[in-house]
């Protein structure tokens, strides 16, 4: 099979490796139809880490996919040859601590596709991985859709995590993919008012497109006395979503008393710094989030439903060969690439 391989800093190249094969009872061959282009696998094509998760050349990226099963396992009972599935890139032990009190996704043995020292990506024409990770498709869900619905699962958790946010006035500092994300969620949630901030006017446009009540360019505008202009009281909740430390900054001034900064972004730095005096005065709580948790099934049925529509978040589309194409215009911002995805 072909496989597309990060062998250096900025350079994917194209290699055979052998067909993948059934190993464990519970495994599933997949053949890969749709693979969305991540931030994190941008980190890891840029920079070569994330925290201290350093890869190690050669390294298929690649965790946000869907396909059609090949082949089962004889312990398989929730798929066989045939289904379309989306997969959850999360494999834990589902035996440990964590797993067992309910937070699988922070497994002290978890394996992640396409993370390094833990699994491969999907950036192949096949994979394997286990049942549990397997979700199949109705069929009015597309491959493409399939595939979104991961990043649109880590918006569903990281707006459950936001709290209860029917009539809630919420900031999303960044409209890259996980933040249209969060934000389709706080609007699916019953969210009274969104403002969203990015330096794209592109993706402004699209997350106004979408359901965003304001938004702003950091590079142009007052982000902070722009919507406190709107919101006197100030905001419920602030999510987070670019990693930057003046969003980070914007969100502690932009919080009421008693609100919530929700962090779900992944920054290239190694320590936020948080200014102590307004936090402890506004008595504020800080959440970070870890990917999502079991949050993929309910995604596919608000996808199914037509509850959230995520088409519009697809600007670009590439085929396999292409996929260092698809690399050089994520990474450098090109475009007005929001979600680059790749077809095989």
């Amino acid at each position: 099979m072909k496989a597309m391989v990060l062998t250096d800093l900025l350079k994917i190249e194209i290699v055979e490796r052998p067909d993948p094969e059934l190993k464990k009872p519970d495994d599933v061959v997949v053949r890969m139809k749709s693979v969305g282009v991540c931030g994190s696998d941008i980190h890891y094509y840029k920079e070569g880490r994330i925290g201290s998760q350093v890869v190690k050349f050669p390294f298929t990226l690649g965790h946000e996919g869907s396909g059609i099963v090949e082949k089962v396992g004889p312990a398989v009972q929730n798929v066989r040859p045939g289904s379309r599935i989306a997969f959850d890139p999360s494999m834990p032990c589902f035996k440990c601590d964590q797993c067992l009190s309910g937070r699988t996704h922070t497994c002290r043995n978890i394996l992640f596709m396409g993370c390094p020292d833990q699994a491969e990506g999907c950036l192949s024409e096949f994979i394997v991985i286990p049942s549990s990770s397997c979700y199949p498709l109705n069929d009015n869900i597309t491959y493409e859709q399939a595939a979104l619905s991961e990043p649109l699962s880590v918006g569903l958790y990281t707006a459950m995590l936001g709290g209860n946010l029917k009539k809630a006035r919420v900031a999303i500092l960044g409209s890259g993919p996980i933040g249209i994300s969060v934000m389709l969620s706080a609007v699916h949630f019953g969210a009274a008012r969104v403002y969203m901030t990015d330096l794209l006017e592109e993706r402004l446009l699209l997350a106004k497109s979408m359901g965003a009540h304001w938004t702003g360019n950091p590079d142009k505008d007052d982000i902070v006395g722009s919507i406190l202009g709107e919101e006197p009281l100030q905001l419920d909740v602030v999510f987070e979503c670019c990693g930057k430390q003046e969003a980070l900054n914007q969100a502690i001034r932009l919080l009421k008393p008693g609100g919530k900064l929700v962090i779900v972004a992944v920054p290239a730095f190694d320590n936020w710094i948080i200014g102590t005096d307004e936090m402890r005065k506004k008595e504020l709580t800080i959440q970070n989030v870890r990917r999502q948790n079991e949050a993929l099934h309910a995604t596919l049925d608000l996808i199914s439903s037509g509850k959230i529509i995520p088409d519009s978040m697809k600007t670009h589309t590439f085929s396999f060969d292409q996929v260092a194409e698809a690399f050089d215009l994520v990474a450098g911002y090109k475009d007005g690439v929001m979600k680059a995805m790749i077809n095989f």
